[in-house]
């Protein structure tokens, strides 16, 4: 191999990765933002802070790498999860008033991209 093609190499590389990783953040913010708001998640939830749960940044670090985060994320925002407060004490966690998939899977992937 020449090292003339070692660049092109490079640069397929770097566009395969640009591809890869736009197709993991597939997500549109607006209407992550307008699920989360109309079922008042900042009541408990901000993005870089915490509330009576945690912020989403601090969910996004604890699921990080995980292959099963946008499930256990679906699940505990559909189906009444126990989760702990930052108080300690214990509670449901709020349904989500959708039964959409789509919708359920654009909100989980905004909030682990935070």
């Amino acid at each position: 191999m020449t090292h003339a093609r070692l660049p092109l190499i490079g640069a397929g590389l770097a566009l395969s990765a640009l591809f890869l990783s736009s197709g993991a953040l597939a997500f549109d913010e607006a209407a992550a933002k307008a699920l989360a708001k109309r079922n008042d998640c900042t009541k408990c939830h901000a993005i870089d802070k915490d509330k009576k749960g945690p912020s989403y940044k601090k969910i996004a670090a604890k699921h990080a790498g995980k292959a099963d985060a946008e499930d256990k994320l679906s699940k505990a925002i559909t189906s009444a999860t126990k989760v702990k407060l930052a108080d300690g004490s214990e509670e449901e966690h709020k349904v989500i008033d959708t039964k959409d998939a789509k919708e359920v899977k654009n909100l989980v992937q905004w909030i682990l991209s935070l």
